[in-house]
Parts: C-alpha cells; sequence; structure tokens
C-alpha cells in the first residue's frame, strides 16, 4: 500500500531491508547503507554483520539495529525474519566472495531479494549453482556493479544502442590502483588479507576485485558478447598468492576486438576506471574520476563534451539524475540508482507487474559471466596467454 510522502505525494513504503557482513571495519559495508538510503526507499531493520556473534551483535549496536533482529549468522537471521509478519524483505550480502553463495541461497529458497556485492562468487561452480537456485525462486537478484549507474554511463550506452558510433571496432577499458603496491596483507590489513586470499577471494585477485568491474562496465556500455580471450596475470608482490596486475585481450562477437588492464600495484593511481570505444562513425572516452563528463568525437570533427543534464545528455542520463546541472555528482550516488532501480522492481514484483522498461541493474546473469570471465583469465594465463574461450 502506498503511503502519503511530503507536499502530499504518495510514495511506496521504505523496503525493509537485512544486511549480511558489513559490521566494524568494513569498507563497502557503509557504502551500501548509505547508498539504499539515498533515494530514501529502504529501511535497514536487521543485519548479521560480522562472522561472530559478539562481533554482529556490537555492529548492531553501532547501527541502532534492534537487539532481537541482530543475528550471529545470515542463517539463522533468512529462517526467522522469513517467518516474521514484518521480516525483511530484501537482504544486502556484502561480505568476502566465498560467502556469497550459500548466504544468498538461504535468502532467496525464503523469497527474500537479494541484492549482493560483486562478483557473485569465489569460483565458476558456485556461480552456476546460485543462478539456478535465482531462476527457481520468486525472488530478485540484483548484483551490485555500480559503476553501471552513473548518469553518463547510461548516456555512452543510449548513445551506441542509437548508433552513433557505428559498427563498434575497439574497446578499451582501464581500471588500476595502487593500494597493493607493498604486501600490506601482511601487515593485518583486513581489506588487503581477504582479497589477497584465493580461499575467500576466489581464483582472481587484482582480476576479481577490480578486473570484473572493466569487463562489466565494456559489456554494459556496448552491448557486446564476449567470446574469448587471452591473459597475462602476474603477482607482482614477493608472495603474493593472487595476481594483482592483469592485461588482458578480448575478441566479441561480431569482430570487435579490445584491451583491459587492470592493476593494483600502480603507483598515482588511486581508482583510475576509464573506458574508450571506437566504431566506424565515432569515438567516446569516459573517466570515473571526472564522471559527468562524456567525450564524444564523431569521426572527422571536433571533439565534444556531453555534461550531465547538459546539451547532448539524453533521457538515460536524465532518468538517473538527481542534482541540478553543474553540481557534480559521484560515487554514492552511482551505487544509489543501482538500489534505487533494486526498490523499482522489488515494487513491482509486490504488485505482480512487471517493471518499467528503462529500469536497469546488474542481474545474476551479469555474475555469472563475471566469474567466467575470471576464471578464463586465470586458465590463458596459465598456458602462457593462450586464447581461451568463455
Amino acid at each position: 500500500m502506498a503511503i502519503e510522502g511530503k507536499d502530499g505525494e504518495t510514495r511506496e513504503p521504505r523496503i525493509r531491508l537485512g544486511m549480511v557482513g558489513g559490521g566494524a571495519g568494513a569498507f563497502i559495508g557503509a557504502v551500501h547503507r548509505m547508498a539504499a538510503r539515498l533515494d530514501d526507499q529502504f529501511d535497514l531493520v536487521a543485519g548479521a554483520l560480522s562472522s561472530t556473534p559478539e562481533k554482529a551483535m556490537a555492529s548492531g549496536r553501532d547501527l541502532g539495529l534492534d537487539p532481537a533482529r541482530t543475528y550471529g549468522s545470515y542463517k539463522e537471521m533468512a529462517i526467522r525474519e522469513a517467518k516474521l509478519k514484518t521480516g525483511i524483505e530484501a537482504v544486502s550480502i556484502v561480505t568476502p566472495n566465498h560467502v556469497h553463495y550459500e548466504a544468498a541461497k538461504e535468502f532467496l529458497r525464503r523469497g527474500i531479494h537479494v541484492i549482493c556485492d560483486k562478483p557473485l562468487t569465489s569460483n565458476l561452480a558456485d556461480a552456476k549453482k546460485l543462478k539456478k537456485v535465482a531462476d527457481e525462486s520468486d525472488a530478485l537478484f540484483i548484483l551490485t556493479h555500480n559503476y553501471t549507474g552513473y548518469p553518463m554511463v547510461r548516456q555512452a550506452r543510449e548513445m551506441i544502442q542509437n548508433g552513433d558510433l557505428g559498427i563498434l571496432r575497439v574497446v578499451q577499458v582501464e581500471y588500476p590502483q595502487d593500494w597493493l603496491t607493498e604486501a600490506v596483507e601482511q601487515s593485518g590489513s583486513k581489506q588487503a588479507v581477504w582479497r589477497t586470499d584465493p580461499a575467500q577471494s576466489g581464483a582472481g585477485g587484482s582480476t576479481g576485485d577490480i578486473g570484473t568491474h572493466a569487463y562489466n562496465l565494456a559489456s554494459f556500455i556496448t552491448g557486446l558478447t564476449l567470446t574469448s580471450l587471452a591473459a597475462d596475470l602476474d603477482s607482482f608482490v614477493e608472495g603474493r598468492r593472487l595476481d594483482d596486475n592483469a592485461h588482458v585481450m578480448l575478441r566479441f562477437e561480431g569482430g570487435a576486438k579490445g584491451m583491459l588492464w587492470c592493476s593494483q600495484v600502480a603507483p598515482g593511481h588511486e581508482n583510475g576506471l576509464k573506458i574508450r570505444v571506437y566504431g566506424t562513425k565515432g569515438g567516446i572516452e569516459w573517466t570515473q574520476a571526472d564522471p559527468n563528463y562524456l567525450w564524444f568525437t564523431p569521426f572527422g570533427e571536433p571533439k565534444r563534451l556531453i555534461t550531465r543534464n547538459g546539451a547532448g545528455a539524453g533521457a538515460a542520463a536524465g532518468r538517473v539524475s538527481r542534482i541540478p546541472s553543474g553540481h557534480p555528482e559521484g560515487y554514492l550516488e552511482a551505487f544509489a540508482t543501482i538500489y534505487t532501480e533494486a526498490a523499482r522492481a522489488i515494487n513491482a514484483a509486490k504488485k505482480g507487474a512487471k517493471v518499467d522498461r528503462d529500469v536497469i541493474y546488474p542481474t545474476i546473469d551479469d555474475g555469472v559471466k563475471g566469474v567466467a570471465f575470471v576464471e578464463a583469465c586465470v586458465a590463458s594465463s596459465k598456458k602462457n596467454g593462450a586464447w581461451v574461450k568463455l
């Protein structure tokens, strides 16, 4: 039932949200909570916030959760919340990768919508099993590839769909960072420890953590399907068990070619996600560090700057913009877009209605493709960069 909001407008009630992981010391949990609240679509009412009951209870207190709805395990939360009349309707899973499969399965089987951090799982076998569970569930599955939420990313996608670039030929995407240039995992950094541990992260290091973002962004913007790749992975830091740098050549269905570089040992790059796409009629370029601008160069003409809510921006960018022209929107707003798209889909599902065709969010299928990408990169690198089919 809709409720009355400000100015007498009606709005859907906030979606009751739970969270698995994201307790004290977890960076991404706080980001998810801010994103969920930014457009006022969710209320966090329950959580299994840490791997031990004591830490989970302490984190629940810090967030002001009812102690009766602060759980020692995700399974306990799924079982009890599914029985409550006002139990959670959706859950955010923000744990290390190896927990995603089992946690998501518990909630999907009880009809609770899942919003899960990427990559989907730590291995392809689990990813395929989770897809089967999701396909058999009445609940939705949303994967938080948050960079797809930027207005100018939506603009780039719309332009390519409209044929502004012509037939696509070349895709270049990169995601360099520098925070693992030294062996910080050996000093106990929580974020570094699990990301460099194969048991928790999976077979990919930088490929799983940020390479999946770069691959997903390229796929989202271009609409191209990756058919094969050739990868050269390195663990430059002595003693590191997973890759911290990868160079990947890409072949797409239809003949387009691409290159992907992801690195966590590139000094001077804090979070350097960037993509360039070239076709027979022109090219585009977008940089996450300056996200409100998209460069478009029609072949044979001067470069054009398209700004969020400015001249040249289309409907796809406009529907996910919040702030007036000239004011920057950034990372949290893009992340919130995924949550708000999820809310629109969940509210439609509650009514048994089809969601509006403009609502876009990464799905379980995107997650499976991401894990397949990581495992293909690892397999190719082990074969000295041989081409591997996906």
